[in-house]
């Protein structure tokens, strides 16, 4: 089998890659190994800046979001028991974010790629690439215990951190940037209203809080947890009344409570790998970059690498010009950077940490102070959120 891009990976990235291309008429196949119910079941972020709602638009993929999605023109951020208002849509010129779920992108997806009638393999075993240093790479991959190769012009790695992709580059030609975090996130989705229509992000003595929703009936709630808990340990009625204490007294009486339908923990990181190409292969969203999820910058940064290696290829294949390809790392890995910033000054500014202590917490206090009383730190704080441009 012969195709111009095979794309490894059938996330959200890998799907919005292949609806593009497809549009535009580029051939590609989208290799995954897990079954496409395995792909829907993933639960994972739901807030998308307004550069990632627009690329959807413009992949035809947005109809349901507009319908169901809930745009949102600020967030909350409370400490010392009061809650300061980030107006995003006031402070950025008319700009907000929109919540949907992350699993609802990716069905959307592959609803149209099902009546573009676009190839994807799931279940595809043993995936690899090769002789991506070339101008003639292919990927092998097993199927039905046959082992079968795809001839392609270019191979996008959408397949996350722990994808073949990013481990088949030659490590002596990239540069690893890490930094882990001494806490988790414990999570728990809850099929109750909302504290509010906005998210709350806490800073609290007891540790970070985060109240979000997936919809105007179903709550996405988080806690700042020791990296050795289990989920075992947080039975219902402890997670309730560990959120009630670290939220604002009028916020926390808001809470309406009930069973837990999904409970996780999730251990926070940091990372970069430099370059994102490799030849003829690239590396997209997770395969290239982690962030803490305080931000809300994972899945966006998915889709600003989507919307460059797009750019790329449609010029390649358009013009015959190799420069939007020769510039796709350096390109996707500035706005990279400043996600990264964002997400690390996120994450610092609203967590406790085991060295925080008296002064540390103090600083916390202030730089949050400063930002409730400043519309410059403010205007900093809604520009990264709601995106910076492509």
């Amino acid at each position: 089998m012969r195709t111009q891009v095979a794309i490894v990976g059938s996330g959200p990235s890998g799907l919005l890659l292949g609806r593009l291309l497809t549009a535009a008429g580029i051939d590609n196949v989208i290799l995954e190994r897990t079954s496409k119910e395995h792909v829907l079941g993933r639960v994972r972020a739901g807030v998308l800046e307004q550069g990632t709602v627009s690329l959807l638009d413009e992949a035809g993929a947005a109809g349901r979001l507009h319908r169901e999605g809930l745009p949102h023109d600020g967030f909350s951020i409370a400490f010392s028991g009061r809650l300061h208002r980030i107006d995003l849509h006031g402070l950025t010129g008319g700009r907000r974010v929109t919540v949907y779920g992350q699993t609802e992108m990716a069905h959307d997806l592959m609803d149209l790629r099902n009546s573009d009638g676009a190839t994807s393999v799931y279940e595809a075993s043993d995936v690899e690439p090769h002789d991506f240093d070339t101008n003639a790479p292919f990927v092998t991959y097993s199927k039905d215990g046959i082992t079968r190769r795809l001839d392609c012009d270019f191979i996008a790695g959408c397949d996350g951190s722990h994808g073949i992709c990013p481990r088949s580059v030659p490590q002596k030609a990239v540069q690893h940037y890490e930094r882990g975090y001494p806490f988790g996130w414990l999570g728990i989705l809850v099929e109750r209203p909302p504290v509010d229509h906005e998210l709350i992000y806490v800073n609290h003595e007891r540790g970070f809080a985060l109240c979000s929703m997936r919809s105007h009936t179903r709550s996405r709630y988080y806690v700042q947890c020791p990296l050795d808990d289990r989920v075992e340990d947080w039975p219902d009625q402890r997670f309730w009344d560990e959120i009630r204490r670290r939220l604002p007294e009028a916020a926390a009486g808001h809470v309406t409570v009930g069973p837990s339908f999904e409970k996780s923990i999730a251990p926070l990181r940091s990372s970069v790998t430099e370059p994102m190409r490799f030849g003829r292969l690239f590396l997209v969203g997770d395969a290239a970059h982690i962030v803490p999820p305080t931000g809300a910058k994972g899945l966006n940064l998915a889709v600003s690498d989507v919307r460059y290696l797009f750019d790329a290829l449609v010029e390649f294949y358009r013009e015959g010009s190799e420069a939007g390809i020769d510039a796709y790392s350096a390109k996707a890995l500035a706005r990279v950077w400043k996600a990264e910033r964002f997400s690390w000054w996120m994450t610092n500014t609203l967590h406790r940490f085991p060295e925080t202590g008296p002064f540390g917490r103090r600083i916390q206090e202030a730089e949050l102070d400063y930002l409730s009383r400043s519309e410059a730190a403010s205007t900093a704080v809604a520009e990264n959120y709601v995106g910076l441009p492509y």
